[in-house]
């Protein structure tokens, strides 16, 4: 299997279990890898038989930017989700990164993997 990935995709979205953090918008940083066969579009070198990493980075950008959630946890697992259902991936790696979350670490997170990796 090969992997299509985003690095460092930064969203502003609403995120947090204070009253205070479900007030205002604050950073997270999605890494993702997307498990997929890259011959076919390597082969015919379109992006309609490749999985479009920029189709997929929007569509996060969407949604993570309207969520509103308390724990990391659930946002990564609706962004799994979508890129498994929506772009029929078989198989994701997501790493939220909550920028600030805890004071002098450089972020925390969560990192999970959805589907079967073959």
């Amino acid at each position: 299997m090969d992997i299509v990935f985003v690095r460092g995709l930064r969203i502003e979205t609403v995120i947090g279990i204070y009253e205070w953090e479900q007030q205002v918008k604050q950073p997270v940083i999605l890494d993702i890898e997307m498990g997929c066969d890259v011959a076919r579009g390597a082969a015919t070198d379109r992006i309609e038989d490749a999985l479009d990493y920029k189709a997929v980075s929007k569509r996060l950008k969407a949604f993570v930017g309207e969520a509103r959630f308390g724990l990391v946890e659930t946002l990564a697992e609706r962004c799994a989700a979508i890129i498994r259902e929506e772009f029929g991936v078989p198989w994701v790696r997501l790493s939220l990164n909550k920028i600030g979350a805890v004071s002098g670490a450089e972020g925390v997170g969560v990192i999970i993997e959805r589907g079967r990796r073959d």
